[in-house]
């Protein structure tokens, strides 16, 4: 879980949801325009009690009936343009709050995608699922009903005020007694909410952790007959949200009940000492009528006062949560600083270096042993969540990988031969060392080249909702089609795809549940082998294959491993064996180095490893 359920202590929901404004300032001509229209809407409803005002103390007294007819015809356009003028305010927020929303949801897609692996490490993923959902509701919400309605009936209680104290100031001051009780409890009410609406907002990314896991392990659930403990589980998730929701509930009751209570008291003094007046002959019965019902239709603006706070508290959260995401530092932002001093520049001047196939770029100083294949130069590796006093997962590894030449890695579980392979493509930073590809530094290779220049296949294969050629080709350069997809399939020996109901075109299902695992690891063998890479990294890439598809796969293999540069983790022979040298790595550290028949000669643990002995594995 993210650490970041305590953030709203002391933040100003009004800095936080200022921050939205890089979202909204494309459309403010539009939203300032509904907010005036709204604004005037409210206004003519302050006209109407005037309109009363003159009827009662005009034609009513005076017995005219035609200009009581006439005063209803007032009334009836009044009501009529207040109506359409907020029926106007509606359908011009509708389409710009729906640009907003979206714009907030693919940067927040764009941004995740460009967030290193250590932070969706730490994240669960529901808590993701509901910032991109559920809390951009919110904000939509709020743009187009609290945001308004706070500055329209904030206007409109200020002009129904100045207007009953014109009417009769003695009347206008007992409304306003209650306006800082009012004022305390809104104030009060906002602090606490906040904190409950943070913890309601971060509970619900928790159901929707375990709705997702819950879904994508339901074979496991099934497999072992957890669906019982894990109906407990989630309903016990269930009742703690209704119980923080029951808070909520019950705060908002108590400033509800303040709100309406005090301006009714009030409004019910101001009958009382109005009808006085009224049989003292010092007040007509028209003003009377006028300042009742220039009260009465402020009931609405200040008992919405409550829940416009509440929508507007969860909205601050909302932003909050959003922007927790947004800010954090994406994985190419060191390379994006270095290019902020020369001014802003295009795809072509950003990425100069050649791309997949092309020849390499060896700087002039580099030297001459350094400008071939992969070079791993004291490289050390620490997880970024590590207690400070543990041992690095990878320590002082010095290894070279040919040009041409396949290395496998061999080592115990644990020992950090994945997370080796992963330092290759950047998808970890080295704490320390460095790692070149052809005598070029990877940390000075922008991350669009450097992964294409390195196909990756990892033991667990993911597959997403596509087609089985969509999740090959993803491993393709632009402009890949057909030929390539059938070559990939066949060295992966995946043509049991053309055997599905669609062929290649066959939709595969969320996480390719719908294959086999052995399925699923040969099309994603495929999809690492589709572009021809310069640079490849197999991730024991041959696990859940039987031994019969497993030999014709590493003979196909063969054939691309001779024409690329590969690291290749193995645990079992036939595949050490499709490597040209092999490097053991024990307790994060390189330890021998040689082919496969000098370390089994001379290496007691690589024997023990390969012929099984080891419990470890």
């Amino acid at each position: 879980m993210p650490p970041t359920r305590a953030t709203t202590k002391d933040r100003s929901a009004g800095r936080t949801l200022l921050r939205l404004w890089p979202y909204v300032r494309p459309v403010r001509v539009r939203l300032s325009v509904a907010a005036f229209v709204a604004v005037i809407a409210s206004c003519v409803g302050l006209v109407i009690p005037l309109v009363l005002k003159w009827m009662v103390d005009g034609p009513v007294a005076d017995r005219d009936p035609g200009g009581v007819w006439l005063g209803a015809l007032y009334l009836l356009l009044l009501g009529m343009a207040e109506a359409v003028l907020f029926g106007l305010r509606r359908w011009l927020v509708a389409r710009p709050l729906s640009r907003v929303e979206a714009g907030m949801r693919a940067d927040l897609y764009g941004h995740l995608q460009r967030l290193p692996v250590a932070f969706h490490d730490r994240w669960a993923s529901g808590q993701l699922l509901s910032r991109a959902t559920t809390d951009l509701m919110l904000l939509r919400m709020f743009l187009a009903f609290p945001l308004t309605f706070l500055l329209v009936n904030g206007v409109t209680i200020v002009v129904g005020v100045l207007i009953m104290l014109l009417q009769d100031w003695t009347l206008g001051l007992v409304i306003l007694v209650p306006t800082v009780p009012v004022m305390w409890t809104c104030a009060v009410f906002e602090k606490r909410y906040a904190a409950v609406a943070r913890l309601a907002q971060d509970q619900v990314g928790d159901l929707t952790t375990v709705v997702e896991e819950s879904v994508l392990g339901i074979r496991i659930i099934k497999g072992f007959g957890r669906h019982r403990s894990q109906a407990r589980a989630f309903r016990d998730l269930v009742w703690r949200l209704r119980g923080t929701e029951l808070r909520k509930a019950r705060m908002l009751a108590a400033i509800w009940g303040v709100i309406v209570t005090l301006p009714e008291l009030a409004i019910g003094a101001a009958l009382v000492w109005g009808s006085v007046q009224v049989a003292e002959g010092e007040l007509s019965a028209g003003t009377l009528v006028a300042f009742l019902s220039t009260a009465l239709a402020l009931r609405w603006p200040v008992e919405s006062i409550g829940f416009l706070l509440a929508m507007s508290q969860e909205a601050a959260t909302a932003t909050e949560r959003y922007f927790e995401v947004r800010d954090a530092a994406r994985e190419d932002a060191d390379r994006e600083d270095a290019d902020s001093g020369a001014g802003r520049r295009g795809p072509s001047a950003r990425f100069p270096a050649p791309l997949r196939g092309a020849a390499p770029q060896v700087p002039a100083s580099a030297p001459a042993a350094d400008s071939d294949g992969i070079r791993f130069r004291s490289v050390s590796f620490r997880y970024p969540d590590a207690s400070p006093g543990s041992p690095p997962t990878l320590a002082e590894i010095d290894l070279h990988v040919r040009t041409g030449e396949s290395m496998a890695l061999v080592g115990a579980t644990g020992s950090g031969k994945t997370t080796l392979t992963a330092l290759v493509p950047r998808l970890h930073e080295t704490t320390s060392g460095r790692i070149t590809l052809d005598g070029r530094d990877i940390t000075a290779i922008p991350r669009e080249e450097l992964r294409s220049l390195v196909a990756v296949a990892f033991e667990e294969p993911t597959l997403f909702s596509a087609s089985v050629g969509e999740n090959v080709l993803m491993g393709a350069g632009a402009g890949a089609g057909a030929p390539e997809l059938e070559r990939a399939l066949a060295i992966a020996q995946a043509d049991f795809a053309h055997a599905l109901p669609a062929g290649t075109a066959t939709q595969v299902g969320e996480q390719g549940l719908s294959l086999s695992g052995g399925q699923r690891q040969r099309l994603a063998l495929a999809r690492a082998v589709v572009g021809r890479p310069r640079f490849l990294v197999l991730d024991d890439p041959l696990s859940a294959l039987d031994v019969h598809t497993e030999a014709a796969v590493e003979a196909a293999l063969r054939e691309v491993l001779s024409g690329t540069t590969a690291l290749i983790v193995a645990h079992r022979p036939s595949t050490v064996l499709l490597a040209d040298r092999v490097a053991l790595l024990s307790d994060g550290r390189v330890t021998a180095v040689g082919t496969h028949q000098e370390l089994l000669r001379g290496n007691a643990e690589y024997a023990r490893l390969m012929s099984g002995e080891d419990h470890r594995r």
